[in-house]
């Protein structure tokens, strides 16, 4: 099993989203790019311990390649607002991938590249670094779409970052929901 770590706004949208793909075995939420040490949800919502909120995956490369995770992060939230994604404003919502080896680093800075070379997108803000720490956020923020489909916000920002990842990526979702 290979690791991917990536923020794009809420991780619980993300990690809604991501938990669709084939291949991916895992997803867990936390922070990653700050400076304190083990915050929690109300540290990191302040702004001050300077962390993302992330997803990291636990996924099968012979399966998924981390090519098509980036492609799949890339297409679930906008890459040129900085500190924000849809409703969520705050440095904890930037755009980031964490990697976690040297080939991943130069695997997102390339596709990046590609993505802004091509025209899909003008200006992306997303930051790509090594992977420092990752910390696990709480046992309520785990699983949190699928524990809450009908809540509000899940509703209105998760659902639909799922269903596109459906729908674009049919051949890559996983068939568990069928």
């Amino acid at each position: 099993m290979d690791r991917a770590t990536f923020g794009g706004g809420c991780f619980w949208c993300v990690e809604a989203a991501v938990e669709e793909l084939e291949g991916v075995e895992s997803v867990t939420s936390g922070y990653a790019g700050g400076h304190a040490e083990d915050p929690t949800y109300e540290e990191v919502c302040t702004g001050k311990t300077g962390h993302t909120e992330v997803v990291q995956l636990e996924y099968d490369p012979d399966v998924v390649v981390f090519e098509d995770l980036l492609e799949v992060f890339f297409t679930i939230h906008d890459p040129t607002t900085k500190d924000r994604e849809g409703p969520d404003v705050g440095s904890q919502y930037r755009s980031a991938i964490y990697a976690h080896d040297d080939e991943q680093l130069e695997t997102a800075r390339k596709f990046a590249e590609e993505l802004e070379a091509e025209g899909l997108y003008d200006g992306i803000v997303t930051e790509i670094e090594p992977l420092d720490t990752f910390y696990e956020a709480a046992a309520y923020h785990q699983n949190y779409f699928e524990k809450n489909p009908n809540d509000a916000y899940c509703t209105m920002h998760a659902a639909p970052k799922v269903e596109k990842v459906r729908e674009k990526f049919e051949t890559k979702a996983s068939a568990a929901d069928d």
